[in-house]
């Protein structure tokens, strides 16, 4: 019942997708899931509606674009807002720096360094950017001069500004440290003083602890018959130890070293960063001593300042710091305030200055993939195009026109070309994600069936069968509205952490996951390991109380009262949680619908097939591949399917033929394998070998059938292919010999005799053509083998996923549940919270990456080989919008 449930969704869906929904012409569904309109990205005329879809790839062409010079500008700037245009480079062996542009182009550089160096002024400050969400038109070429201009006057004003701050700030700088070498030295000398007059009344032992590196002799003396020098600075904290053995190796330690660090972190006007840093002394005595210390404090980079001997002189100086302290404090503000002004002023505009120049620059970038014709006073471009979206462009190019003034309007022509057209798939925000998942896999080829529109449908579906939970659906789905119904503010944010782009970027694929998942968990009956008891069990117990006692074991028999003979009404019966043998039903029950989905999938993506054998007129295909794949997939895997189905329907524990019983239902495993062997079906003696008359005899001719699509894959498109290239050739050789004789009806033409591009790829060499065909029979073959157990990841991963489930409601959250006092509330509210934190980080994420990657490889491989190639190139328009988001996340970067 489950299992029919699934299947009558999908199909029901399917169907009404493709046969009601999508004929609707302007239906809300229609327009929401195929036509950027609907989000208002990319308008599309309504006539178009019923042409337009997401099931095969926008038609393309080729044109050829003529554009005077006054006007090119204009129209390529309404090209760019309009974002429908690929243009091609006509001068790729040209280089960059040799096209006619590129002197504007260079000047948009320049540009851009000048707001590059004004943004990060401002950043630097914290001033808040305005931005408005608007795009601003590109400007007129007229228009750069202005702006060049601006720009040059706010960077030489700012510049100017900030070297005379950073001036300021070095003054500054110097003049404190000058402060507190004054200050420290002061407290250094009235230590010296107070030190000099205890000395003679110390203890020995004290005495020569405190003796200093010049010796006693010279206190004694009084500094009578000594001279000593001195010199004075500041020095960065982290060096002090260094410097301090540097000077006692250098002068062997004949100097004496005296250093105290500044509480207050300095500011180095260079860097802007706080650094701390020490004022130090040092006395010695002599010219020869003074100068290998001079040449120390250099090598360490440390500031000597002129520190006066005199008491009197060092206040007098420290007096004069402080008065020119405060003049520069009133410099510095006001010159702080200045470039602030102009900062906020810039950062009122800057983010429309941005998009303008990029703009400009993008515009000169692709007028340098133009060429120029003959009089220098036209453009000549190529350029693919939506078939759908000519008005369009012709109305943009007209607008561009009429904006430029020119009188000669722009020509659009298309051409015919043998190049493959690149591949556009209109998307909007719902779409969007899941076409980038078949995008990550390769682009498809121009045309070909898009897989897209089955997916949004099948993966979330799949991804369900494997993550089928209520409660987990639930918290997956919760997460996922709340970024649906915020998508604006949250988008608007524009944040640079990649994982959170991608849950972003894939919130409605999540909010799918999300609704399949509590959807099959209803299914399965599962929340959180429990099931829900809504409609009551269909099965009875039967037993008294004294036989429960006495029997640890008991079975409830399904063709006796024990059961009502109606199945429950919505998914599992919840009796099966309770049940001892629950994961042997369970296993299969989810193992044979495994197998079911898997062989519908498949058998889906190789019907898909026909349609692109059908949509490129491949005849040949269609009954050398497609005709033998679906036998060889029906007449074997699809049948192990009816049978089954055959097996529920016929084997029933309320029949009364014991040969219909359960007792006598055969394993659909066995029987597969014995009929690919071509054995016989050993059953007990009161069953019969076979499920219905003729099964034997039906399943030899069914596996000689797909045996015989093996060579029928293998070699019957090579041995046709090869037959029709040898009678070309015959009739072009027959051809040539009259049109030598003078049968004038029987040559033919120079332009008949041309082949074109894509027809000579088909004339290989026959033995490349039959290892081609071999590679993909023998890949399809052991594929469907292959794939099909591949499936049985869906039982797998469910199985897993539900065991974990049970693991942590059984060991975590139900140690929670035993204590019945008020000191039970405090534990079970630890432990909920633990279990909650392992439900969502192992279970919900953990599991729902798990489960995504598998279901990612079932479409990628097990569906998609049936029928996409994926080798075609994505349609990269010109288009303002996707520019300046690329730099927009550069430079978020």
């Amino acid at each position: 019942d489950v299992t029919g449930l699934l299947l009558l969704q999908v199909g029901v869906f399917s169907w009404l997708w493709e046969r009601s929904i999508l004929r609707i012409p302007g239906s809300w569904f229609t327009n929401f899931l195929f036509y950027p309109s609907f989000t208002q990205t990319l308008p599309v005329p309504s006539q178009y509606f019923e042409m337009g879809s997401l099931f095969r790839s926008e038609e393309m062409t080729l044109c050829q674009l003529f554009l005077q010079s006054e006007a090119a500008y204009a129209c390529v700037s309404e090209l760019g807002e309009l974002g429908l245009v690929q243009f091609r480079d006509l001068n790729p062996d040209v280089n960059a720096f040799q096209r006619k542009f590129v002197n504007e182009v260079r000047r948009c550089d320049e540009m851009e360094r000048k707001l590059r160096y004004l943004e990060k002024e401002i950043k630097k400050d914290d001033i808040p950017m305005l931005d408005t969400g608007e795009s601003p038109e590109a400007p007129q070429p007229r228009e750069m001069i202005d702006l060049e201009a601006t720009f040059e006057k706010l960077e030489n004003e700012l510049r100017e500004v900030n070297q005379n701050a950073e001036a300021l700030k070095r003054n500054f700088l110097e003049l404190t440290e000058l402060k507190h070498i004054l200050r420290k030295t002061q407290v250094f000398f009235d230590e010296g003083i107070s030190q000099n007059l205890t000395y003679p009344q110390m203890s020995d032992s004290r005495r020569e602890e405190e003796q200093t590196l010049l010796g006693e002799d010279w206190l004694k003396s009084g500094n009578q018959t000594l001279k000593l020098g001195f010199v004075a600075g500041v020095i960065l904290r982290e060096r002090i130890p260094a410097f301090e053995r540097m000077l006692w190796r250098a002068c062997r330690g004949n100097v004496f070293l005296r250093q105290a660090e500044i509480e207050k972190p300095l500011e180095d006007p260079s860097t802007g960063d706080q650094v701390n840093k020490s004022v130090f002394i040092i006395f010695f005595q002599g010219d020869q001593l003074k100068t290998r210390v001079k040449k120390i404090c250099e090598g360490f980079r440390a500031t000597l300042y002129p520190c006066p001997e005199a008491p009197a002189d060092r206040r007098e100086m420290a007096m004069g710091v402080m008065t020119r302290i405060e003049d520069l404090n009133t410099v510095l503000g006001q010159t702080q305030d200045h470039r602030h002004r102009v900062l906020v002023a810039a950062a009122k505009n800057i983010k429309n200055w941005f998009v303008k120049v990029r703009k400009i620059k993008a515009i000169y970038h692709t007028l340098n993939l133009f060429n120029l014709d003959v009089t220098q006073k036209c453009l000549i471009a190529e350029c693919w195009v939506p078939v759908l979206d000519i008005e369009m462009i012709q109305l943009a190019l007209r607008r561009g026109t009429e904006r430029s003034g020119s009188s000669v309007p722009p020509i659009l022509n298309r051409m015919d070309t043998f190049e493959d057209p690149p591949t556009y798939n209109r998307t909007n925000k719902f779409t969007n994600g899941f076409q980038a998942l078949i995008d990550a896999y390769g682009v498809a080829s121009y045309r070909e069936m898009n897989p897209t529109p089955y997916t949004i449908i099948t993966f979330p579906f799949l991804f369900a069968v494997m993550f089928g939970d209520l409660g987990h659906g639930a918290i997956m789905t919760s997460f996922a509205a709340w970024m649906v119904l915020q998508e604006k503010p949250l988008a608007a944010k524009k944040t640079d952490n990649e994982i959170w782009n991608i849950f972003f970027g894939g919130r409605y694929i999540i909010l799918l996951m999300g609704f399949f998942s509590m959807y099959t968990g209803l299914m399965y009956n599962d929340v959180f390991s429990k099931s829900l008891n809504l409609f009551g069990s269909q099965w009875k117990t039967n037993y008294n109380v004294s036989t429960i006692l006495e029997n640890p074991f008991l079975q409830l028999n399904p063709s006796t009262e024990d059961y009502d003979h109606t199945p429950y009404p919505v998914g599992i019966d919840p009796i099966w949680q309770l049940a001892d043998n629950k994961i042997v039903f369970l296993n299969g029950y989810k193992m044979k619908m495994s197998i079911i989905l898997g062989v519908l999938h498949m058998l889906f993506g190789v019907s898909l097939s026909l349609k692109n054998y059908k949509y490129f007129k491949n005849q040949l295909s269609i009954y050398c591949e497609f005709i033998p794949q679906v036998i060889f997939l029906v007449f074997l895997f699809f049948y192990m399917v009816l049978l089954m189905f055959m097996k529920w329907m016929i084997y029933s524990p309320k029949s009364t033929d014991v040969k219909t019983s359960p007792h006598c239902a055969p394993s659909i495993l066995i029987t597969f394998i014995n009929m690919v062997l071509f054995k016989e079906n050993k059953s007990y003696d009161v069953c019969d070998d076979f499920m219905y008359s003729g099964q034997d005899t039906l399943q030899k001719l069914l596996v000689v059938l797909a045996l015989i699509c093996v060579p029928w894959m293998l070699l019957a498109k090579p041995i046709l292919v090869t037959r029709g290239h040898k009678k070309e050739h015959q009739l072009l050789s027959s051809n040539h010999v009259g049109g030598e004789n003078g049968d004038i009806d029987g040559a033919i033409t120079p332009a008949q005799q041309t082949v074109p591009d894509n027809k000579k790829h088909e004339e290989t060499d026959p033995v490349e053509l039959y290892i081609h065909q071999g590679i993909h029979t023998i890949e399809y073959v052991l594929g469907s083998v292959s794939h099909t157990a591949s499936y049985l990841r869906l039982w797998a991963l469910s199985l897993a996923h539900a065991q974990l489930s049970e693991v942590l409601w059984g060991m975590v959250l139900s140690n929670g549940l035993k204590y019945d006092s008020w000191v039970g509330g405090f534990v079970l509210w630890g432990i909920f919270a633990f279990w909650a934190v392992l439900t969502i980080g192992i279970l919900v994420l953990m599991e729902g990456l798990s489960a995504f990657l598998h279901t990612l490889r079932l479409h990628w491989v097990e569906f998609q080989s049936k029928f996409y190639s994926g080798l075609g190139y994505g349609f990269q328009p010109f288009s303002f919008e996707v520019i300046l988001d690329q730099a927009a996340s550069a430079g978020e970067d």
